[in-house]
């Protein structure tokens, strides 16, 4: 049989939280909850030896350090009652309220006091508590699902939920909760030149990159758009009226305001970038040190091309060039280095490089295993079960100098240091 509650001395944690539910923004604030819970405390004597606040929501269970770091001090025996402005500033789902009913039940959780109520160990209360946290909860399901429910009407209508692309604007109407979405007058008529010039003229996305930057072209942060921005809104099928909810589903709508291109434009714009991916042949062409340095004047990642010249005895002799890729600064003057120049400052600063060993002894392993088996193969050598001794360094300058374009790409995965490329010299970059 439970002990009275009033024989029980009781010390309160006074726990505040901000809700942050729509149906509570009139609620109290923090500071106005401590100040009302202390003035009670003060009327009924009651010994508050910790206050804790919080600022998270109480939606989903454990994610409230403020509030887990109570339940443990509960456990620990610190205090034995909670003082708070209403039950759902405890509890808004069903495992953080079975924390409590549980410190209930194991008599570590004597009271739990609110302005008007207090819950003891006592089934009636118990219940009542549980009834009142567990219509927050229902609160919040329904509004999820109302939330949900009004989406999917706006995109019946023809209105996307999240923000319109650029060449857009979401305005509010004098309706609640409505929004309407106009054509920008500034960037609209720039992206439908930005369709027609691909359409009509061919250009690629790097042209319409300079083209935009040449008429300062901004996002709405201010920044300029990126290549990648550009081939995804050359893209975007909203911009000529259609748009996919949820996104992946398979399920498409006709929006229900002014779009600025046409569908016939739209469409012959696909078929452009088709052939100009098919033309360029994205990422047929490989190179061993794409990937491994930056630019030391602008930042941008370095790129190569590769150059032929006919020589006298009527062959062709095949030059790789590395430079600035120019994707930060367009006029980045930083001057082309051939690839057998790379190489060798690459080797001369092995040194400073640090390396994953595991990588590197993994592509030694595999390339020492593939050479016993030659040699077994065509002498008739048994191949040796030791691993010798692996100076990795000596291994990558080896791969550097002999490797194939694929074992140079392969191994330089290994190296785990930055590169710089600056005024044909390469350095390890600063950390």
């Amino acid at each position: 049989m439970n002990k009275p509650t009033e024989a029980v001395p009781v010390r309160y944690c006074l726990y505040a939280r901000k809700s942050s539910e729509q149906d509570e923004r009139q609620a109290l604030s923090i500071d106005a909850q401590i100040k009302e819970m202390l003035e009670l405390a003060e009327r009924e004597k009651l010994e508050v030896v910790a206050t804790r606040r919080e600022s998270h929501s109480a939606k989903d269970s454990n994610q409230r350090p403020e509030y887990n770091r109570l339940i443990t001090d509960v456990r620990a025996g610190t205090f034995n009652g909670i003082l708070t402005w209403a039950p759902d500033r405890l509890s808004r789902n069903g495992g953080d309220l079975g924390a409590l009913v549980d410190l209930m039940d194991q008599g570590k959780l004597v009271e739990i006091r609110t302005p008007s109520q207090h819950f003891t160990n006592s089934p009636n209360e118990k219940f009542l508590l549980m009834i009142l946290c567990s219509q927050a909860k229902l609160e919040n399901d329904n509004r999820g699902v109302n939330v949900k429910r009004g989406q999917r009407a706006k995109v019946q209508q023809g209105w996307r939920p999240n923000q319109s692309p650029l060449g857009y604007f979401n305005t509010k109407t004098t309706m609640k909760g409505e929004q309407k979405v106009l054509l920008d007058p500034e960037r609209a008529p720039i992206i439908k030149e930005m369709f027609e010039r691909v359409s009509n003229l061919g250009h690629s996305g790097r042209k319409i990159k300079v083209w935009l930057d040449e008429v300062g072209f901004k996002t709405r942060k201010g920044k300029k758009l990126p290549l990648s921005m550009i081939y995804l809104m050359l893209r975007n099928p909203y911009y000529y009226g259609r748009f996919e909810y949820p996104c992946g589903s398979g399920n498409w709508f006709p929006v229900a305001h002014e779009s600025i291109v046409t569908e016939e434009l739209f469409n012959d714009v696909q078929r452009q970038l088709a052939m100009e991916k098919k033309k360029t042949k994205w990422g047929s062409k490989e190179f061993a040190f794409t990937r491994l340095m930056k630019c030391g004047a602008c930042g941008s990642g370095v790129t190569a091309q590769e150059k032929f010249k006919s020589l006298r005895d009527g062959t062709r002799q095949r030059y790789v060039y590395y430079h600035c890729g120019r994707t930060t600064d367009k006029d980045c003057k930083e001057p082309y280095v051939r690839e057998e120049v790379l190489i060798e400052q690459l080797v001369g600063i092995l040194d400073e490089l640090e390396i994953d060993h595991a990588v590197s002894k993994k592509k030694f392993q595999d390339e020492l295993e593939r050479n016993q088996r030659f040699m077994a193969s065509m002498l008739g050598a048994e191949a040796s079960t030791k691993m010798p001794r692996l100076d990795h360094k000596k291994y990558l300058r080896h791969v550097l100098i002999n490797g194939t374009k694929e074992e140079k790409r392969e191994l330089l995965l290994c190296v785990k240091t930055s590169i710089v490329l600056a005024d044909q010299h390469l350095s390890v970059a600063k950390r």
